[in-house]
C-alpha cells in the first residue's frame, strides 16, 4: 500500500506546494514584473500627476498638508503629554510621515488589482506590474513628505550622524513588506469586496496602538501590545536612525521574521490563486 497522504493542512502539503510549477510561474511573474520598470514607472508618475491635476503647487500638496498635520499635533499633543517640543516635535514627524507610508501602502495595496481591473483584462502584462506601480507612487509620495523631517531636523539642530544610513536597509525592509500585502490583500480584495474596508478599519485602530504620537516609554514596562504589535518593531527601524539612535536588535528581528513569513504566506497564495485575478476583478 502506497503511503498515507498528509491532510491539506499539513506542513509537508505546503512545502510541496512550494516546490509547484504554480510557484515558478508566480516568481517568474514578479521578476517580468521587475523588468518592465519603463512601464510602471511611467504609470506610478502618471498617477501622481493625476491626482493633482490643474493644481497650482502640485504633488507638493502632499507636504503642505503633512507639514500642516504634524504641526497641529505636535503642539497639541505635545501639551497633553508634557512633553520637550525639541524632543517630541522631531519624534513624531519621523514618525508620523514613516506611518504615512505604511497606512497608504497596505490601504492602497488593497485596492491594487481592483483599480486596475481595465489593464488586467486588456494589458498583457505580469500581474506584479500593478504592485511595483503602487510601490513607486508610495515612494514618490514618500519624498515630498521627507522634507517635513528635513525642516523639523535643522529648526531643533537634529543630527543623526551616520546612524542615518540605517535608513536605507530598513526602507528596503519595509517595500519588502509593502510587496507581500499588497500581493496578499490585492488577491483576497478582488474576491472579497470587503476586505477594503475592514483593512482600513483596521489601520486606523493599530495607529493609536503603535508609538506614532506617543513614545513607548510611556507605557509602564513591556506591555504585550508593543511587543507583539509588529507596526512598533517597523516604524523603531526606520524612525531611530533619522533621530541619531541605532534601533534595537529585537526590532531588527521581528521585521525580518514579520517580512520571511508574510512572503510564504503570499507566494503560496499568489501561486494557487493568480491565475483566478482576471475572473474575481
Amino acid at each position: 500500500m502506497s503511503p498515507a497522504q498528509p491532510p491539506a493542512t499539513s506542513l509537508g502539503y505546503f512545502l510541496r506546494g512550494l516546490e509547484s510549477p504554480q510557484l515558478k510561474r508566480a516568481l517568474a511573474d514578479i521578476a517580468d514584473g521587475w523588468g518592465r520598470r519603463a512601464l510602471w514607472g511611467t504609470m506610478g508618475l502618471h498617477d501622481i500627476r493625476q491626482r493633482y491635476r490643474r493644481s497650482i503647487i502640485g504633488p507638493f500638496w502632499i507636504t503642505l498638508s503633512m507639514g500642516i498635520m504634524v504641526g497641529a499635533l505636535g503642539l497639541l499633543y505635545g501639551t497633553i503629554f508634557k512633553q520637550d517640543m525639541h524632543d517630541y516635535l522631531p519624534f513624531l514627524a519621523a514618525g508620523f510621515i514613516f506611518w504615512g507610508l505604511i497606512s497608504s501602502m497596505i490601504t492602497d495595496g488593497t485596492r491594487v488589482f481592483i483599480g486596475a481591473e481595465g489593464l488586467i483584462r486588456q494589458l498583457p502584462a505580469p500581474l506584479s506590474v500593478h504592485v511595483y506601480r503602487l510601490l513607486w507612487s508610495n515612494l514618490i509620495t514618500f519624498a515630498h513628505n521627507v522634507a517635513i523631517f528635513v525642516v523639523v531636523a535643522l529648526w531643533y539642530g537634529i543630527n543623526p550622524g551616520w546612524n542615518v544610513l540605517l535608513v536605507l536597509p530598513a526602507l528596503g525592509l519595509l517595500f519588502l513588506n509593502g510587496f507581500w500585502l499588497a500581493l496578499l490583500l490585492g488577491l483576497l480584495s478582488a474576491r472579497f469586496r470587503d476586505i477594503p474596508l475592514v483593512v482600513a478599519s483596521v489601520v486606523q485602530v493599530v495607529f493609536f496602538v503603535t508609538p506614532v504620537i506617543w513614545k513607548a516609554n510611556m507605557l509602564p514596562g513591556r506591555a504585550l501590545i508593543l511587543d507583539l504589535n509588529p507596526f512598533y518593531h517597523l516604524i523603531e527601524v526606520l524612525r531611530a536612525p533619522l533621530l541619531g539612535h541605532v534601533p534595537a536588535v529585537e526590532n531588527w528581528l521581528a521585521v525580518i521574521v514579520v517580512t520571511l513569513v508574510g512572503w510564504a504566506v503570499a507566494l503560496w497564495f499568489f501561486s494557487a490563486y493568480r491565475w483566478r485575478l482576471a475572473y474575481w476583478v
